[in-house]
This record gives structure tokens, sequence and C-alpha cells, in this order.
């Protein structure tokens, strides 16, 4: 069965000069569905959207002192033609924060700035779901509350670095993350709580609905998998435990805001922010079969390492499956894929059934009329990486449209 774009088929239709990739589909020609276009409107949960792409989160470091500003309301505004935006990532919590310039979900000037944000996209007819985030052990000293150590599920420093603001200089650079604490059992009720009421602030302040982050090696996903979790309770070792975190959270912020508005991001394979799993397609199947009964908008997939190759020889895995499995547990919502679609490959993607929606990172940084320089097929700007992370209008709002 093909999984990775890298190894997948290619038929060229000499007649019709088009190129269609061959993505695994567990139904028969019968039982298929009509085809859909990405540009089709599509129910997702409770909400219709007028196309099938979704903008990634993309952390931009924009946000001064953590709050959003009306240059992030220009931004997201200027995107607001994709069928689904879905924010940078936003700390449910000062001790869930990783990096610098974030916008929270916490702090009432937070909601006051994010309110704004959602105007700017509504008066454009978008959609717009928040994604609640704690980094944990991604993090540093300097940002925790107190100077505290980040907390972790296990006493194991990250293989990865933050992005930290110089108070006097102003200046942003890359930095270590810090030796994290293990966290108590008696604390993560008090996490989930902060998932729950960080839905609740994004409802609040106009978002339409929520993504929970459970990938790139944050909090959740150090929970889930063993390389990062190594403890010896009930939230730790089997399969049936190390899910139990992400599956308390869902049933809380679905308990807060209704299924129809969540959805959850998972990274199976990818070894972002040196995260790894032993045998992630057992894990992933039995986590996605445990919340397919809640009801939940979409599931957000990157497939391979996110930002990278979408094929890992090292850890194959089976992306057709994880959906059949989530489908024939009662999992209804939509599937979106990341990482790495062309054009080509995302039409093929949802014209063939093996995705309801496709999801972009940065080619929405560069383009913010993405949606139509994919309908007509016109060149993308290329982004200027040295400007995706801090400063100001450059690299952020300035990007031309077609129209220009």
């Amino acid at each position: 069965m093909i999984t990775e774009h890298k190894n997948t088929e290619i038929i060229h239709n000499k007649a019709a000069q088009a190129i269609f990739y061959d993505f695994p589909s567990p139904l028969t020609l019968k039982e298929r569905p009509m085809p859909h276009s990405l540009f089709d409107p599509v129910q997702l949960g409770d909400l219709p959207l007028r196309n099938r792409i979704a903008m990634a989160p993309l952390t931009r470091n924009r946000a001064r002192g953590n709050v959003p500003n009306a240059l992030t309301a220009t931004y997201y505004g200027q995107r607001a033609s994709a069928g689904l935006i879905i924010s940078e990532g936003a700390p449910i919590s000062q001790q869930g924060q990783g990096y610098a310039d974030v916008p929270g979900l916490y702090q009432p000037e937070q909601l006051a700035g994010w309110q704004g944000v959602t105007e700017a996209v509504h008066a454009q007819g978008g959609t717009i779901f928040a994604q609640l985030w704690h980094v944990g052990r991604v993090s540093h000293t300097s940002l925790q509350p107190a100077g505290g150590a980040p907390v972790a599920p296990s006493a194991l420093t990250a293989e990865a670095k933050t992005y930290l603001v110089d108070a006097a200089t102003g200046a942003g650079s890359f930095a270590a993350t810090s030796a994290p604490r293990a966290l108590l059992a008696q604390e993560l009720p008090g996490i989930v709580a902060d998932f729950a009421q960080a839905a609740r602030h994004a409802r609040q302040c106009g978002f339409d609905g929520v993504e929970i982050h459970g990938a790139n090696g944050y909090l959740l996903d150090q929970f889930l998998k063993d390389g990062s979790n190594q403890r010896d309770d009930a939230w730790g070792g089997s399969i049936e435990n190390r899910v139990r975190l992400v599956c308390e959270v869902v049933q809380a912020v679905t308990a807060a805001i209704g299924a129809g508005r969540v959805g959850l991001r998972i990274s199976p394979v990818s070894p972002a922010n040196g995260i790894h799993d032993s045998a992630p397609q057992p894990l992933f199947e039995h986590l996605l079969r445990c919340l397919a009964p809640l009801g939940l908008a979409y599931i957000h997939v990157i497939e391979g390492a996110t930002g990278g190759p979408r094929s890992l020889p090292e850890q194959p895995f089976d992306y057709a499956a994880l959906k059949a499995a989530y489908r024939s547990a009662g999992g209804q919502g939509l599937w979106m894929v990341n990482n790495g679609y062309t054009r080509e490959m995302a039409l093929q993607a949802v014209a063939s059934g093996y995705a309801d929606m496709v999801a972009w990172g940065k080619d929405f940084i560069a383009n913010p009329d993405l949606v139509e320089r994919l309908r007509r097929d016109a060149p993308l700007n290329p982004g200027r990486r040295e400007l995706y992370y801090g400063g100001g209008a450059e690299g952020y709002t300035d990007y031309p449209r077609l129209a220009d």
C-alpha cells in the first residue's frame, strides 16, 4: 500500500496531460462518493466552510508582550479566503508558553487582542479556530512562572531550541531549552482544566472553534510517546496510560464548547523537538479509536517529519490504516492532511477521498491569496525565511497578491 508521496505511483494521462497521485483508499469504487474538488464547500462539524483549504498554525513571534495586536489582525484578515484558518499556537497558561512574543489565551488583554483578530477574519467572510498549546518541556526558565523549570511527563530535556527576546535590546535569538521537571500526577487535572478554560476563552473572543495541539513534540505529544514519557504511574507505560492525558483534554474541551467546534492535531512520526515513539502505528490507532465516539469536527494529521520529508524509511507509517481505524470506530470528523502537499497532490487527495481537507503552512506566509493562486494554478511568492520569526510588518503583511 502506498502511503507517502515519495513512493507514490504517478500515472500520466497523455490525453488530459494531467498527473494523478494514487492515494490509498479503503473504499471500493462502488462505495466511493462522488469526487469532490479542493475548492468545493464542506461542512466542518457545526460550521460550513467555503473550500477545503486550511491555513495551518504558524508561529510568527510578532505578539509583543504575548498580546495580539492590530498587525496580527491585518495578517489573519489578509488570509481569510482559506476555508479554515487555524491560528498560531496560543498558550493556555504561562506554564504552557515556550517562545517569546506568542499570543496567549489566558489574560484579559490577550482575549481583547484576539477579538480584533477574529473580527478581521469574519469581516472577510472567513472562519478561524484557535490552536490550544502547552509546550511542556520545549521552553526556557526565563519564560516560566517565577523562573521555574518547564514541565514534562518525565525529567528529560528536549533536543530542541526556543526563541527568546532580549529585554534590553529587543533582539530575538534561538536558545537551547531548559531542563524540565516531571509533572506530579495531582497537577494533571489542572492542565486539563486549563485547556477547557482556554477553549471557553477562545469562543468568548470570537473564535469559531479550537484545535488541540497534540503534535510536534509538545506536552500532549510528550505524554503519548515513549521516548519522552517514561513514567511508571497511571499516566505512563502502556499505550492505554499514555493516551490518557490527550483523551481527558479532548473530553474536557468538547464538554466546554461542543465537539462540533473542536479539532485535534497529531504528528505520528515527526521527530520535531526531539520526540519519538518505538511503535507509533498501534499507539495512534488506539488513540483515534478512543476519540472516535466524541464526534470531533476534524483530525489534522502531519504526515512524515514536520516541515521535512514526507517519507521516513526508518519509521514507516500507514496513514490510510490510521484513518480506517478512526472511521471503523465511528469517527465522522473531517480528515485533514498536512506536510509538503503540492497543488496536484492536494487535488487528487481530495478527489480520491484520501482526505477531506488539505492544510498549507509556509505557503500561506508568502501568499495571503493562496486559495486564489491554487485555483488559478498561478505562481507562488517565495517566502523570506529570515523574516519568519519576530520583527514587524516586513515579511508578515507585505507580501503581494496576484491583483497587485
